[in-house]
């Protein structure tokens, strides 16, 4: 350490010269909230905030009330998930305390005030020091700067954040509604199979059928049971997840109304074109990832020269009395501090940052080569799903009822059985069942190309319709 005094330095001048260097970095999240929702506008088709007083808690759930009042649409139940989750109200917080603190990073940290009171023969002598760090203010621009892409970087967070939830809010809406869907056809499938079973059991016991006939009924019966209660579960699976997306209490969930059936299919896919065109120019993945490389780098500079020195500066202003002499006189002075790099020469620190940049770096260019596959894929998906869908909308179903049609005039015809019938209705129950799921699929990976055209890479992957019987 050491010490300079002078009798005609004003001690405080340079303590006004470093609160006069300050800048403070700051945060306004409701003009966070209204960027975020801006830069969403068309993926989420509504706007969210942040619930701190009590109106505005009041307002979201009379909001909350007024869209389960009617049958949930997909985008209502997105609005409803905006307003009334404290899952994502949570998030919204944690999203303000994350830009909070890393504007804090780029602050002075508050002067230190040290009293002092020696005694020296007949001397007494009171210090007074104020001291801050004066490297703090020589890298306060820098800190500033990396506080700034910190918080850039916690509202990219938020939108990537909001975006998987709105999407998994909508995966959940489809996957719901398509399992009510499918409950109550399997509960036809059971209601047939079980019908079969007992005529079968009626007809042996007369002698018309032998035990293999009717055990053949009997394992239709018991495979259709354990269908039904799978389907049965399922469907409160569903339905569940959607209430936890949503963030439904239980007054709310005995109000949730949901439509009896997925929406139609839309007359023509979107085609690669059109999406390429609506896709978001600015991919959310890559501005996050391009957030996280300026950070680094930023925060790497300054590790260069905070990990070798640390300087603090302090202000001095003593009074010494002279009890012999009855006499006072003042002493000012300034001190610097130095760090001595003896044992630690920050050679770890900074080896640590330039891993972390590296990292930032590589994740940035895996980032950029990804995107546009991911955007391939998701289309892949959506338009695989819809020619599925469309093929047992058009074809598969439509020759299941002429079967059906056909089967039912040679039962009248007295040309097949009871069973051959019986056994014909559960293969067109299950093709509508395998369209149901043809269907769910097809809203699925829509959602997911919703997601992808912003720049949030989300896989919806083609599924295994059940196959035609």
């Amino acid at each position: 350490m050491s010490r300079f005094y002078h009798r005609r330095c004003t001690p405080w001048s340079a303590v006004a010269l470093a609160f006069a260097l300050t800048g403070c970095t700051s945060v306004n999240f409701e003009t966070t909230l209204a960027q975020v929702n801006q830069d969403i506008a068309e993926f989420s088709k509504s706007n969210v905030q942040l619930a701190q007083t009590t109106e505005q808690r009041t307002a979201q759930q009379q909001q909350a009330m007024d869209l389960l009042s009617k049958p949930l649409q997909q985008n209502d139940a997105v609005q409803l998930a905006l307003v009334n989750s404290p899952a994502l109200q949570a998030l919204l917080a944690q999203s303000w305390f994350n830009a909070a603190s890393a504007a804090q990073s780029g602050r002075i940290l508050n002067p230190s005030l040290t009293l002092e009171r020696t005694t020296i023969h007949n001397e007494l002598e009171i210090g007074r020091q104020l001291s801050l760090g004066l490297l703090d203010i020589l890298t306060l621009p820098m800190r500033q700067n990396i506080a700034e892409r910190h918080i850039a970087r916690a509202r990219m967070q938020l939108t990537n954040a909001l975006v998987d939830h709105i999407t998994q809010v909508r995966q959940a809406w489809v996957k719901a509604i398509a399992d009510h869907q499918k409950l109550a056809f399997t509960t036809q499938v059971f209601d047939a199979a079980q019908a079969s079973a007992e005529l079968a059991k009626r007809m042996q016991a007369v002698g018309n059928f032998s035990a293999l006939q009717r055990a053949r009924q009997q394992s239709f019966y018991a495979d259709a049971a354990t269908q039904l209660a799978i389907a049965q579960h399922q469907a409160t699976a569903s339905k569940e997840a959607l209430v936890r997306a949503l963030g439904l209490t239980a007054e709310q969930t005995a109000k949730l109304q949901l439509p009896e059936r997925l929406p139609e299919l839309p007359t023509q896919p979107r085609s690669a074109e059109e999406v390429s065109q609506a896709t978001k120019q600015g991919n959310l993945d890559i501005q996050l990832a391009k957030s996280q490389l300026d950070a680094a780098t930023k925060a790497q500079g300054l590790a260069q020269i905070t990990s070798l020195v640390d300087v603090e500066l302090g202000v001095r202003r003593d009074t010494v009395f002279d009890n012999t002499e009855g006499s006072s006189s003042p002493r000012n002075g300034v001190e610097l501090q130095l760090k001595l790099p003896l044992f630690d020469f920050g050679g770890m620190r900074r080896d640590a940052m330039n891993a972390q940049t590296l990292a930032a770096s590589q994740l940035l260019e895996s980032t950029v080569r990804n995107a546009s596959s991911h955007l391939r894929e998701s289309y892949s998906a959506y338009r695989t799903a819809w020619d599925i869908a469309k093929h047992y909308r058009h074809e598969v179903l439509p020759l299941r009822q002429r079967i059906a049609d056909e089967s039912l005039l040679r039962y009248n015809g007295m040309l097949i059985g009871v069973f051959e019938l019986l056994t014909e209705s559960r293969s067109q129950i299950s093709s509508v069942i395998a369209a149901i799921d043809a269907e769910q699929q097809f809203w699925l990976s829509d959602a997911a190309l919703q997601s992808a055209q912003i720049g949030r890479a989300t896989i919806a992957t083609t599924g295994k319709p059940m196959p035609t019987r």
